[in-house]
């Protein structure tokens, strides 16, 4: 007697995609920015699929009053470089707080991600606000899951 046995591979176009919503002034940066990788990449549900963009969107508000621990306000920084020679600029974390909180937790979770094309198919699907306030709700997002 043979049992066959077939592994379940998620579609495109079976996905069910939710809305969720999390107040980033409750939370450390990094401990946020885990929660929020996962539910993009769709982990926390039974039909993950690695090779399958099966994630939900998360949108961010006050991002601007997430937590930073211990002297990390001023001791971590921010590169980026224009490709040219003397290009390279490099910020702190309290500036970029300041000017723009967004930033923060998007380059969180984008290190948090797989480096390939579908990770660039996945941070589309996060968007990150510095107020309460947020263009998402028709999409009538639901709160954040316990992961």
């Amino acid at each position: 007697m043979v049992i066959l046995m077939n592994t379940f591979q998620a579609k495109n176009t079976e996905i069910e995609r939710q809305w969720y919503v999390v107040d980033a002034s409750d939370y450390t940066l990094g401990r946020l920015a885990t929660r929020i990788a996962t539910v993009l990449r769709g982990k926390h549900k039974p039909v993950f699929t690695p090779h399958v963009d099966t994630g939900d969107f998360v949108v961010v508000v006050n991002a601007s009053k997430v937590k930073l621990t211990g002297t990390k306000p001023d001791s971590k920084f921010y590169h980026r470089y224009s490709g040219y020679m003397g290009g390279l600029k490099s910020v702190d974390a309290g500036t970029v707080r300041a000017e723009d909180p967004e930033r923060m937790i998007q380059s969180a979770v984008k290190g948090m991600l797989p480096k390939n094309r579908l990770s660039r198919q996945i941070i589309k699907k996060l968007k990150v606000y510095g107020g309460t306030e947020h263009p998402h709700g028709a999409q009538k997002p639901a709160p954040f899951p316990k992961v």
